[in-house]
């Protein structure tokens, strides 16, 4: 295998690996690893980004090439080469171009700022439906006042799947989120709810019922006030307070 061939399959392999090990590990190590996946599972990804980086220094010992050698015999007639010419071709075409785009994406990752999915995002996920991550129990939690711990995915679901909007007339609540148009209220307060990664972040959003300015869309607030039920059927919250805020450090719920 031609050196410059065998740099490439190297790179191609164990380097591009290796730098995404290196990006999770300080991301982990400096507590923005939240940014892309649920907390629960920063263990799994450190342990193999450690695993691929022992992995990396253990290929070192491998001589240059060592990983086209595999023990065939090459030898072909002339008919069956010159058939094998333009696959091989195509072939190598392909490995070049996803190989440049592979090393492009992960190159980006060492050049950009760790940054939370935006407001526009949010918006654009945003399908009208009831949110998929919380069950019956946070309908059940809320029905019985015990909602401290709440968020805004947790009174999203209860809002999307209340049949006895009175039950939770007069709660207390104390939510963090960005701002985003309305159907129901003069605005909503929404915020993306992560089960695994950023890949499947979906948007939560409560209707804020309120005579106040309203914020511009994306301008993360805190809102203190009580859940009512209008008389539409539906549950909103009456602010007290509707306190602008920077992005929190950790800007999703999981």
């Amino acid at each position: 295998m031609p050196k410059l061939e065998a740099l490439s399959t190297r790179w191609l392999g164990v380097g591009l690996a290796a730098i995404l090990s290196v990006v999770t590990l300080s991301l982990a190590f400096t507590d923005r690893l939240a940014l892309y996946i649920n907390p629960d599972s920063t263990w799994f990804a450190v342990s193999m980004a450690f695993i691929v980086l022992i992995g990396t220094v253990a290929s070192f010992a491998l001589p240059l090439g060592a990983e086209s050698d595999h023990g065939h015999d090459h030898g072909h007639d002339a008919d069956e080469g010159s058939h094998s010419h333009a696959p091989h071709r195509g072939a190598v075409a392909a490995t070049v171009v996803g190989g440049v785009a592979a090393s492009g994406v992960v190159l980006l990752t060492l050049g950009l700022a760790p940054a939370s999915l935006s407001a526009e995002i949010a918006i654009s996920r945003d399908v009208g439906a009831a949110p998929l991550f919380a069950g019956s129990d946070i309908v059940t939690l809320a029905a019985t006042g015990d909602t401290d711990s709440f968020g805004v995915g947790e009174w999203a679901s209860v809002f999307a799947t209340a049949t006895n909007p009175d039950a939770f007339d007069g709660n207390a609540v104390e939510l963090t989120g960005f701002v985003t148009p309305s159907e129901s209220g003069d605005f909503d307060i929404t915020r993306l709810v992560i089960t695994h990664c950023v890949i499947d972040a979906q948007p939560a959003s409560v209707s804020i019922a309120s005579n106040a300015e309203i914020p511009e869309t994306g301008q993360w607030v805190t809102v203190t006030g009580t859940v009512r039920s209008t008389s539409d059927g539906q549950l909103a919250i009456e602010p007290t307070s509707i306190e602008e805020i920077d992005e929190p450090e950790i800007p999703y719920e999981f």
